[in-house]
């Protein structure tokens, strides 16, 4: 079992019906030293915002998300989804939990 942390997107239902083929279960959590960021990504009609991880100077900075217990085929799903403009990276959460989190790909 792996652990995905979502401060956006993967946190709504509809979304984790569309990638997952299920909704997905967790328990809210922080990322510390980290903020968000705006970003813009070229969806199908234009232009979209969201927002992107990025590592703070400011220790004291964090982002309130949920981390998510999935698979390895869900895991890569998750890949699948978000786009280049995003990495993978693996971080410690406020709980001491592990997880996956997509931060800004530069």
């Amino acid at each position: 079992m792996e652990q995905i942390f979502s401060y956006g997107t993967l946190q709504s239902k509809e979304i984790q019906m569309q990638v997952f083929n299920k909704l997905l279960t967790g328990t809210p959590d922080q990322l510390l030293g980290y903020k968000l960021k705006d970003l813009k990504i070229e969806e199908e009609f234009g232009m979209t915002d969201y927002f992107v991880a990025i590592p703070s100077e400011n220790s004291s900075d964090n982002i309130n998300g949920i981390v998510f217990d999935i698979s390895e085929l869900d895991l890569a799903k998750a890949d699948l989804f978000e786009s280049n403009a995003y990495k993978r990276v693996e971080i410690t959460l406020k709980s001491g939990k592990t997880a996956w989190i997509y931060i800004e790909n530069i």
